[in-house]
């Protein structure tokens, strides 16, 4: 168990092409980044550890505001948790595929911050294929001038999903975050005037190999009656212009949800699993 220097980049990526949608986050990271070097202290100092046998790289953990996990076993997952608590440092969540999820929170668990939110069974979802459904008509990218309208919408679904505020704790950041999705045209919306949003989903991370829908959120007096899979299908067409492959992971209680997303194509690739702190 190491921390991951630039000169181990190669052998990162390599990892991660593995599979270009359980790994999308990592990839969106060395897009970002170009490097396997530990961040700057003054950026927030994040880093990937990568778990090593006999000098070959088998698997990684990015160690930032979120801990993520890359082609880790339980095992290896365990062992990153235990390096993660000899950091001591302070984190909001740990996601990634299910299996080395598990094995992370093996260890926290008796670190000292603690979890309010485990998520066990989140199945993850892709295609490639463009939705039969008919979409969606009104579903559009909001434009910056909407940021204001978007901005609600945006904050009712963090806290529906996470049950807190986004703009109480971290307010700065989540208010960037929204008005850098709708700037780079990655914030889809219907919106009936005079401001009303009725539907909103982001391409929250974007790699040339593919893409990933969050914030996914209809407007409560909405619900039930069908809509959201005519919006769906509009997000999926949107989303595979932007990408080869469309994904998206959700809690395996939400079986509405699931209904929707199979409905328009989606298929289970993958499980992940998510624990908030």
């Amino acid at each position: 168990m190491r921390v991951l220097t630039g000169e181990h980049t190669a052998a990162l990526q390599d990892l991660t092409v593995l599979d270009p949608v359980a790994h999308i986050f990592i990839q969106s990271q060395l897009d970002g980044y170009g490097t396997a070097e530990p961040a700057p202290a003054s950026s927030g100092g994040a880093l990937f550890l990568g778990y090593f046998e006999d000098d070959e790289l088998l698997s990684a953990c990015w160690v930032g505001s979120n801990v993520v996990p890359l082609t880790a076993t339980e095992h290896q997952g365990r062992r990153f948790g235990e390096a993660i608590r000899r950091l001591d440092r302070h984190f909001s969540s740990v996601f990634g595929p299910a299996e080395a999820v598990h094995g992370i929170w093996e260890a926290l668990r008796h670190g000292r911050q603690r979890a309010f939110s485990v998520r066990e069974r989140q199945p993850l979802l892709a295609t490639a294929t463009p939705s039969s459904v008919a979409p969606a008509a009104t579903l559009r990218r909001a434009r910056p001038e909407e940021y204001d309208v978007v901005l609600p919408a945006s904050a009712a679904m963090f806290e529906e999903e996470l049950g807190y505020s986004a703009l109480a704790t971290g307010g700065d950041y989540y208010r960037r975050r929204v008005r850098s999705l709708i700037v780079r045209g990655h914030c889809l919306v219907d919106i009936e005037p005079p401001g009303g949003v009725k539907f909103k989903a982001d391409l929250g991370t974007v790699t040339p190999a593919a893409a990933q829908i969050q914030g996914v959120w209809l407007a409560p007096e909405l619900r039930g009656r069908g809509l959201s899979t005519s919006y769906m299908s509009a997000m999926l067409n949107y989303t595979l212009d932007a990408a080869p492959i469309a994904s998206l992971y959700v809690n395996d209680y939400n079986e509405s949800a699931l209904a929707s997303y199979r409905r328009v194509g989606f298929e289970r690739v993958g499980e992940f699993a998510t624990v908030l702190f």
